[in-house]
C-alpha cells in the first residue's frame, strides 16, 4: 500500500493530485471528495492521454461536478469519471482504488 496524502489535503468539493513512483512506474493521480466520497482517478485525460489540469489541483468546474481537461475542454463527472462534453465523448478517466484511513 502507498501513502497518497494525508486525509484532510482533500476537502469536500475539492480536488488534488499526486504523483507516486518514478519513470515507468509513475501514475499522476486525482483524488477528490464529493458528498463525504473519496474517489481516486489517473490524470489523464483518454483524448490524448494528457492530464486534466493546467494549474496545481485546479480540476473542477466552479460547482465542483465536474473534471475538465484544460487542454481540450473535456469534462468528466466527478461521480464515476465518465466524459459527458468533449472530444472524448462516453469514454471515462481510468478509476484507481483508494482507501481511506484516519
Amino acid at each position: 500500500m502507498t501513502l497518497l496524502c494525508r486525509a484532510d489535503e482533500v476537502a469536500e468539493g475539492c480536488a488534488h493530485g499526486v504523483v507516486i513512483g518514478e519513470g515507468a512506474e509513475r501514475r499522476d493521480i486525482i483524488l477528490v471528495r464529493r458528498h463525504g466520497v473519496l474517489r481516486a482517478y489517473a490524470n489523464a485525460c483518454p483524448h490524448q492521454g494528457v492530464p486534466l489540469e493546467t494549474f496545481p489541483d485546479k480540476f473542477l468546474t466552479a460547482d465542483g461536478s465536474l473534471f475538465v481537461c484544460s487542454a481540450h475542454g473535456a469534462r468528466f463527472r466527478v461521480d464515476d469519471g465518465v466524459c459527458v462534453s468533449g472530444p472524448c465523448l462516453g469514454k471515462g478517466l481510468a478509476t484507481v482504488a483508494c482507501d481511506e484511513r484516519e
